[in-house]
């Protein structure tokens, strides 16, 4: 059953019931506190539960001329029924061991009556009773839907408890609370619901009367009621209600009415005439009063009241989530028939339409034509240049209800024209199959002959505005125009300008050559191999982002040459001792995995910059393997002596170099070909494959990954792409 069916039977449950709910719920709360406030009365003996028959009914029968019944209550107070020593009638809680009168029973009060009345029948009788039933049988559904919801959401049983991703408060605390309060919701429902079902006779608890043989009746040996083995036998906290006999002829008898069972017993000699168990759904319709009302424990009787709350704030939680779905209704100003920018959502609670809208709002304000809608409604856009796809995921690694025909569709609707694409995930590391079905995404598009990848597929942890701001700066450098995002969607610190200054260029004759830069900041600061340097060659609004190596606490930038080009162009010119203003971008997805058994590096061209850096912090000696392509081997000089220098200090394991123009003419794809084995053993032991470089080598090396995977492992690459074991970053 898929996740859209839960959470629609979830919708339409809370919707049908929501008055009777918010009624129910009130007054459960209100009558949560009697129990409460009777079991504050004096009037119970903290022995009781010690106390015996035996010890108990001899001490009565001094003390009392007359009883007709003893009975012991929820709150197992002793009381009795019968005439004083003037005659007079006589109702009181007494004291077992003693039979001092402890007090006179009250009245419910008239209050806590009305109250009592309106939560079972509405004043209406028995037409109330059964929609005070149904409404529990309601709850009870609710409370199922709501749990099936709460374990897809968290990706299985087993981690039905662990750390939730904090969305908005009615979100959050929705599922908080809901886990929470499931126990005590599910017994309300349950229990309410076999009560009704008792109430109308729909489970049979007939009781059996006791039958007795009178001709069988013994008068001898007489014994004291002391001496009775089942007055010794029998607590008093066990019993329900005693009839005493009416006199002392042989044929009345003691009625002992316990929680389970029903015995008459002869009250001269002390045997047992008769016993009765009562049936299971006797037991089922006491328990259930019991775990309903919260009659026999005050602090039961408080979580009940707890939890009536919680239902309160569920009806509101839940109304408000709803209410933010229908608000993330797109209104687009222009038809997806004659837009340029065609941007799809998957989101299963709305968060991800906010991310959305803001790019939305940014490209119309530039004057686009843009188009938003959800992933199910993909079709032809005939008019696309560009396509952003922003999505959430579900389940274990599953997609979005508004997502669930992406898939079906792409094959179904190819593009008439190349469509540059990007996808953006948003998922949470504390979840297991992080960004799943946005790997997914990924590998759908990047198999339609008409899609054109425009930058690398981003995740954004947590909603982490530094996240969603790495891809907009590297969308706006590969689209060239601007992707400013609002203050109000990104609140995290603003990255400060660094000054940098040259101490290396080696720069390059070739017109589309490799050269090698090197800056040094004039303080100190925290950058890591794989992060970026954002510099603005034109002092505008014109962004361009460099992988960085880390080199003896410098940077160093891997750059090609391009005729014209306006970042590499600036880099080039510069010479040592120059200064620029730049910012440092953290790449956190990127960094080298410390704690992996083994490392791959795949890279072509200048995408081997980040790669350098990790090599020579790899201190630990981790086993890391490199795998890098360049046009010809003078491409690859630059590069060569330091990674053998690696290799003699084992920082660097193994070297594998392919060239596309020269020898053999290999691509970097067909070393990973060739060692397919080594790759799938990597990724089996939970081993990290990193790729670096460009895109058209990362579809290609992605490609060959999923075959190796889905031969060699039996899984997706979408997997271990969302359990951090292949991480990318490409241009």
């Amino acid at each position: 059953m898929t996740i859209s069916v839960w959470r629609y039977s979830h919708l339409v449950l809370a919707v049908s019931s929501f008055l009777l709910l918010t009624l129910a719920s009130t007054t459960g709360i209100i009558l949560a506190f009697e129990p409460v406030s009777q079991k504050i009365q004096p009037y119970r003996v903290d022995t009781i539960s010690q106390l015996t028959l035996a010890q108990t009914l001899p001490v009565l029968k001094k003390s009392y001329t007359e009883i007709s019944e003893l009975s012991v209550d929820a709150n197992q107070f002793v009381q009795i029924k019968g005439s004083d020593a003037d005659g007079k009638n006589l109702t009181a809680y007494i004291d077992p061991q003693t039979g001092k009168i402890l007090g006179i029973p009250t009245k419910q009060s008239e209050f806590f009556q009305w109250v009592t009345a309106l939560h079972r029948s509405l004043f209406l009788h028995e037409a109330g009773r059964f929609f005070i039933g149904l409404t529990a049988f309601l709850l009870l559904l609710i409370t199922v839907s709501g749990t099936m919801l709460i374990i897809q959401r968290q990706r299985g049983v087993k981690r039905f408890f662990t750390r939730i991703v904090r969305d908005n408060f009615a979100q959050y605390y929705h599922v908080v609370l809901g886990r929470l309060s499931l126990i005590p919701i599910f017994v309300i429902a349950l229990s309410g619901t076999y009560l009704s079902l008792a109430r109308f006779g729909l489970v049979g608890e007939d009781k059996v009367s006791p039958k007795i043989d009178f001709d069988a009746i013994q008068s001898k040996p007489e014994r004291k009621l002391a001496d009775f083995s089942v007055f010794k036998n029998t607590r008093l906290a066990d019993v329900q209600t005693i009839e005493f006999p009416f006199s002392e002829d042989v044929e009345d008898y003691y009625t002992l009415k316990l929680k389970d069972r029903e015995l008459t017993v002869n009250q001269i000699t002390g045997d047992i005439l008769s016993e009765n168990r009562y049936p299971a759904a006797v037991l089922l319709t006491n328990l259930s009063l019991d775990l309903h009302t919260g009659r026999t424990s005050a602090i039961w009787a408080i979580i009940l009241a707890v939890a009536s709350g919680n239902i309160l704030f569920f009806i509101y939680s839940g109304f408000a989530i709803t209410w933010k779905r229908r608000a993330n209704r797109v209104k687009n100003k222009y038809s997806a028939d004659e837009s340029r920018f065609i941007i799809l959502v998957g989101s299963e609670n709305g968060s991800t339409f906010r991310f959305a809208q803001a790019i939305h709002q940014q490209l119309i304000k530039q004057g686009e034509k843009t188009f938003l809608t959800e992933f199910n409604n993909y079709t032809v856009f005939p008019k696309a240049e560009y396509l952003i796809a922003l999505t959430a995921t579900y389940g274990l690694g599953e997609a979005p209800t508004n997502a669930q025909k992406f898939a079906a569709l792409v094959e179904k609707y190819p593009q008439p024209q190349p469509v540059r694409y990007s996808v953006l995930g948003f998922g949470s590391h504390a979840y297991p199959d992080f960004c799943q079905f946005a790997f997914e995404v990924n590998q759908v598009l990047a198999g339609q002959p008409w899609a054109v990848p425009l930058v690398d597929i981003h995740t954004v942890n947590d909603r982490s505005p530094e996240d969603f701001g790495l891809w907009a700066e590297a969308w706006s450098q590969q689209a060239d125009r601007p992707m400013p995002v609002s203050s109000d969607l990104l609140k995290g610190p603003v990255s400060r300008f660094e000054t940098l200054t040259v101490t290396n260029n080696t720069r390059t004759e070739q017109s589309d050559g490799t050269f090698l830069i090197r800056l040094r900041a004039r303080r100190r600061r925290s950058v890591t191999s794989g992060d970026l340097l954002a510099i603005y060659p034109a002092n505008d609004h014109r962004e361009r982002l460099y992988s960085i190596g880390v080199l003896e606490k410098e940077l160093q930038l891997s750059v090609r040459l391009h005729p014209g080009g306006l970042g590499s162009g600036f880099l080039h010119e510069l010479t040592p001792g120059e200064t620029i203003r730049a910012r440092v971008v953290s790449n956190d997805h990127f960094h080298f995995p410390q704690n992996a058994p083994v490392v791959v590096m795949i890279a072509n061209g200048t995408g081997i910059a980040p790669f350098l850096g990790m090599i020579s912090q790899n201190k630990q000696q981790i086993p890391c393997h490199l795998y890098c392509g360049f046009r010809q081997s003078a491409s690859f000089d630059s590069y060569r002596n330091f990674l053998e220098a690696s290799q003699t200090t084992q920082k660097l394991t193994s070297l594998h170099v392919a060239y596309s123009r020269e020898g053999d003419r290999q691509y970097v794809s067909s070393l990973i070909a060739h060692d397919a084995e080594f790759i799938a053993n990597a990724l089996m032991m939970k081993g990290v494959v990193m790729i670096c470089g460009s895109l058209a080598m990362q579809k290609d090396v992605i490609d060959l990954l999923e075959t190796i995977c889905q031969t060699k492992l039996g899984k997706s690459v979408s997997v271990y792409q969302s359990h951090s074991q292949i991480l990318m970053d490409c241009y």
